[in-house]
């Protein structure tokens, strides 16, 4: 689909491109077992720069849809509902077929056979995405900016509640006696679920999404406020004093409810929100206000779903390919990115499969083609 880019501050594309640009370095490591630990998510409580990856992206979905809003105003209700549903429901199809690509297996004796449905993982990160921008959506267009971000800071505090009065008593928080598991296996069943834990456990579940639609209001409003006094001292200065809060507030709220990612406990998003309005402030200064271009992440920034739906099919791709015994991930990282050591190695493969992206992302935007789904 071809159309041209909405207009929108040239730092929050590099933001977001930043944001897609770590994203496909943190999903692609060259070998698991010899990244690096920034590069790698926290096992369970705790935080690293990696988790703050994707929470950064749905802040960035916000952002987007700060602008995309604007233009509803001369719509029918009946025309932005179909807008807000038609998207989640295309985002969240390409999320469910991505994860059932290439629609087939080896079985036992080696023969191919169809992949079957009832094995496919249901949720994930771009189904999130839908559902985080679905819900956003929705809450921001009928309700309003204000009660729209009340709401949300309500269902922090209810998710905290409910994850301790539906989860095993005792084990409320650990990987097996949560109450996002629970949930997830009833409405799902194990085989839907993503299995590198150990176990079945969806770190995309439909429960732990609850809290996940605060990073978006969050950056839909800052996205906003940005528009109006983003190019200030006084505005950019506010932002960043409401990220130094929130990152005092999660400081406190992680004694007692721990920050973990794959649970998305509410004292993640408040400090994955803190970080990001420190960040995007960043940005905006070194862009906005000392006139500075970042081609290299407005790459990105410009088509971030397109660019990361190929990094993983690509990914996928790589490892039905072999040479020999090998898959072709695990052929060049052997004999060719192993040679500067495995760690700097598995990183070297991780940046190089990047570039690769960039370089599909570089000419689809010399050819002004940006795809909005």
């Amino acid at each position: 689909m071809h159309s041209t880019p909405s207009q929108r501050f040239t730092a929050l594309d590099v933001f977001r491109g930043i944001t897609i640009c770590f994203m496909i370095i943190v999903n692609t490591s060259g070998n698991y077992e010899t990244t690096w630990s920034p590069l790698l998510h926290a096992k369970w409580n705790g935080f690293t720069p990696t988790d703050l990856v994707f929470p950064s992206f749905l802040f960035a979905v916000g952002n987007a849809m700060s602008f995309v809003m604007k233009k509803w105003s001369s719509l029918s209700q009946q025309q932005v509902l179909f807008k807000i549903l038609k998207r989640t429901a295309i985002i969240f199809l390409l999320g469910y077929l991505m994860y059932w690509f290439p629609f087939f297996k080896m079985d036992e004796a080696g023969r191919i056979i169809p992949f079957p449905i009832s094995e496919t993982r249901i949720l994930g990160v771009l189904q999130r995405i839908a559902l985080c921008y679905g819900i956003a959506s929705l809450l921001i267009y009928f309700l309003k900016e204000k009660i729209a971000l009340l709401v949300t800071c309500m269902a922090l505090l209810a998710y905290w509640v409910l994850l301790f009065a539906f989860g095993d008593s005792g084990n409320e928080l650990s990987l097996t006696g949560n109450a996002v598991l629970r949930l997830d296996t009833w409405l799902m069943g194990e085989k839907h679920l993503y299995h590198g834990e150990g176990i079945g456990f969806d770190p995309e579940g439909w429960l732990s999404t609850l809290p996940a639609v605060a990073n978006v209001v969050a950056g839909f409003v800052v996205g906003n406020y940005v528009q109006q006094k983003g190019k200030t001292f006084e505005g950019l200065t506010k932002i960043m004093f409401i990220g130094f809060a929130l990152l005092v507030i999660s400081y406190f709220w992680n004694l007692v409810f721990p920050v973990n990612k794959k649970l998305w406990t509410s004292s993640f998003v408040t400090l994955t929100i803190g970080l990001d309005c420190i960040m995007i402030s960043a940005v905006i200064y070194w862009i906005e206000f000392n006139n500075r271009k970042s081609l290299f992440f407005e790459v990105f920034g410009k088509n971030p779903l397109i660019i990361y739906l190929l990094s993983e099919l690509l990914a996928i791709v790589f490892e039905i390919i072999h040479v020999g015994q090998e898959s072709l991930h695990e052929w060049l990282f052997t004999h060719v990115f192993s040679l500067a050591g495995n760690y700097l190695g598995s990183f070297l493969y991780a940046v190089a499969y990047m570039l690769m992206c960039w370089c599909a992302g570089y000419w689809m935007n010399k050819k002004k083609i940006y795809v909005k789904v």
